[in-house]
């Protein structure tokens, strides 16, 4: 049987001889259900019509993402280091030419996601690099096709590998989360934020949402945490979700400068 995957949040779900009836994490108030209804689709169909660029970011950092745009778009990272690679959020589309690519480049030793919206094919990822996914477990009750290999962890932070560490900011959803790379922008440290920071059109600055796509905000309280989260982690770069969507320089700054702009505007 199948595994039905929404066409608008990209979610892969359990196998079901026809599409699922509703996709909660659609119908949920951080995202919406399409304006054609809710459609679905199949990896075997998204592998016909779809196809994924692979570029390399900087040294040690590689993107993965789907042309032509598939759902909400985002592409995954993958960071390379001397004791595995980890996948940092992921995407709907698996094929053979991913994984022989990801596979020249050292394959995945773990795999890592921000928060609901880019948990996607993540079993599909997790089964084809033999690789745990590590999920926040505030945000448990979004997985919609459970599997073995998922390790959900608590707290306010994970040590990976390499120094490497994940941070629970919550915020877009209790379980948000960023992955701190030390030796990301030439040493000076980098943030992998998928939207749990969202790097808005002037990438000088990040935004903070309940929902984005209903443009709902997170109260002032909630800012504070989440940028407190963050103080003890050096980093001089933001990787944002979306190709493009970037703090190059002085991300640190950028993310002070943007909590105290976003609390001043709710006055």
């Amino acid at each position: 049987m199948p595994n039905f995957i929404c066409e608008t949040c990209g979610t892969q779900f359990t196998e079901s001889q026809t599409p699922p009836e509703h996709c909660p994490i659609c119908e949920d108030a951080r995202q919406y259900i399409g304006w054609q209804g809710q459609q679905w689709t199949t990896l075997d169909a998204l592998q016909e019509v779809h196809h994924n660029v692979i570029k390399t970011l900087e040294p040690g950092l590689t993107g993965i993402g789907t042309h032509p745009s598939f759902a909400i778009g985002q592409r995954a990272l993958l960071v390379q280091t001397a004791r595995g690679n980890i996948l940092w959020d992921c995407v709907s589309l698996l094929d053979p030419p991913t994984q022989a690519a990801v596979h020249s480049l050292g394959g995945v030793a773990a795999i890592a996601i921000s928060h609901p919206h880019f948990y996607s094919s993540m079993a599909e990822w997790s089964r084809a690099f033999d690789a745990p996914v590590y999920l926040h477990a505030d945000d448990r009750e979004w997985v919609m096709r459970p599997f073995t290999d998922i390790r959900f962890w608590d707290g306010e932070s994970l040590p990976l590998l390499e120094g490497i560490t994940l941070i629970r900011c919550g915020g877009h959803f209790p379980g948000s989360s960023v992955l701190h790379w030390p030796e990301g922008a030439a040493g000076r440290g980098a943030l992998l934020s998928g939207d749990t920071l969202q790097v808005v059109s002037d990438r000088r600055y990040v935004s903070f949402m309940y929902s984005y796509p209903n443009l709902i905000p997170l109260p002032a309280k909630t800012i504070h945490e989440i940028a407190n989260s963050l103080e003890p982690y050096a980093y001089d770069r933001i990787y944002g979700g979306w190709w493009d969507r970037n703090v190059e320089h002085n991300a640190k700054t950028a993310v002070t400068c943007s909590a105290e702009r976003y609390i001043e505007a709710l006055g």
